[in-house]
């Protein structure tokens, strides 16, 4: 087959044409039309690096990178990057990965090849670290992985130094890797590391995970604290549906002298929850979990695979409904890290980050797609951004009325326990975070007393670099 001009050289656009690095027309009717423009009274912040979106986990295998690049394309399309700061994110460092991820593990990931895999000294720990089918070896693997923390990380830092008020990754959320273990497509644990950050500087952090699998692994590395609360919505079945944890009655350590006890909520939910239902459920959980733990930023993972028709899902969501718990903790305005997750159907992954980067911004976008958006065709038939999904390919409700309630109410009786837990000031610091956390903060609070937005950003730990959307 001969070579075809797919990929083509940059040319300077000749006088009259167009540049690439601009907003065309369409672009800016876009703009018009949807009321895109700088969110009043606070700041949102993009973090990506387009090489993360070029990697490939193997043909068959259901985490698809490139859903990153629909997601871009359709942000770009109805010009949403021009209502936000952009950020061309750098590598997380092996230091950096090291604050929760054992030094072993990641030497190993940096070594490992497809190539090198079966050489003696690295085949006997592709089992150790749970490298298999699900966390496959291929190129450019160490790469992505830091890529991907390293958004998360510089993510956080910018909520820390104020420069955002919600701060967006969706490359992010990868929430099943364990301290030295692989899990469920998912290698270095970046809402962790993003956590450690927060935790420089905020006394109490509330992670919400909304993927349809238990965020198993941020569960466990905070579970001995009571400096992060941990909420989960996910499907369980404990020998049916991975990860197979997440009861409601796993609340934290059992010693309730433990710091962690009744910090880790879940609530475990059956096939084919529907809009209205989990709607009315996350806002009488979460609600109250605010109320009671008065956390001082929230992390919020945002996996699509708890949409209807996804390939891996069970649930029976449609677009708006995902998106109305992002508006709700939105509600509290507190500094807000949006992380990506879960979701194997990419252009209902597009579409759904899509409309939640709309409303972390603020605006109010057309239901059909932009005519001028590339890949167009991903999004056939309908081409619109809310695809009734709930309506194809249905999975049975299996969660009664009575059921949903005594979800609320087994979180309530968890809540009871942490009155007046809030008012102290959270003596129990990560181990990691005592060495550092005083240097941390005066740095941090020299440069605010500077007050130059260039000189803080020249000083600024780990700074992404600002740049544009378009690559």
């Amino acid at each position: 087959m001969a070579r075809t001009a797919i990929v083509q050289d940059y040319r300077h656009p000749q006088p009259g044409q167009t540049s690439t690095f601009s907003i065309d027309e369409k672009v800016q009717r876009e703009i018009l039309n949807n009321g895109i423009a700088k969110p009043q009274g606070y700041t949102v912040s993009w973090h990506a690096n387009p090489e993360v979106e070029r990697q490939h986990f193997g043909q068959s295998h259901p985490m698809k990178p490139w859903r990153l690049t629909l997601t871009k394309q359709l942000v770009m399309a109805y010009g949403m990057h021009e209502a936000m700061d952009l950020y061309l994110s750098r590598a997380a460092t092996h230091e950096e990965m090291q604050e929760f991820h054992g030094d072993d593990y990641l030497e190993f990931l940096q070594r490992v090849t497809p190539e090198t895999m079966a050489a003696p000294s690295l085949s006997e720990q592709v089992p150790h670290y749970n490298i298999g089918d699900d966390c496959p070896i291929f190129d450019g693997l160490y790469s992505y992985c830091s890529l991907y923390a390293g958004a998360s990380i510089d993510a956080a830092r910018k909520l820390i130094n104020n420069q955002s008020s919600i701060a967006i990754n969706w490359s992010g959320g990868l929430h099943h890797a364990k301290k030295s273990e692989a899990s469920g497509f998912c290698y270095i644990n970046d809402i962790v590391l993003a956590i450690l950050q927060l935790l420089r500087y905020h006394p109490r952090v509330l992670y919400i995970d909304i993927d349809v699998h238990h965020g198993d692994g941020v569960e466990q590395a905070f579970w001995s604290t009571d400096r992060v609360m941990t909420l989960s919505f996910h499907k369980y079945d404990k020998d049916g549906f991975f990860p197979g944890t997440g009861p409601l009655s796993s609340t934290g350590p059992l010693n309730p002298l433990n710091p962690g006890a009744h910090h880790a909520l879940n609530v475990p939910l059956n096939d084919g929850i529907e809009d209205d239902d989990y709607i009315r459920l996350f806002r009488d959980i979460v609600g109250p979990c605010v109320a009671h733990y008065r956390p001082t930023a929230i992390v919020l993972q945002c996996g699509a695979d708890s949409l209807g028709c996804d390939r891996l899902g069970c649930f029976n969501l449609n677009i708006r409904a995902h998106g109305a718990c992002v508006s709700f903790v939105k509600t509290f305005n507190l500094p807000l890290l949006v992380l990506g997750g879960g979701g194997y159907t990419p252009r209902n992954v597009a579409r759904l980050w899509a409309y939640e980067t709309s409303i972390c911004i603020d605006a109010t976008l057309n239901e059909s797609l932009p005519a001028h958006t590339p890949f167009l065709n991903h999004f056939a038939p309908d081409k619109t951004l809310f695809p009734p999904l709930s309506e194809h390919g249905k999975f049975e409700n299996k969660n009664d009325r009575p059921y949903l309630e005594k979800l609320v109410r087994g979180i309530g009786e968890q809540l009871r326990y942490l009155e007046g837990a809030p008012s102290v000031e959270m003596q129990v610091i990560p181990p990691d975070l005592e060495g550092i956390r005083e240097d941390v903060e005066r740095e941090i609070e020299e440069e605010r007393e500077a007050g130059d937005e260039k000189f803080r950003r020249e000083r600024e730990r780990g700074a992404g670099v600002r740049g544009e959307l378009v690559y």
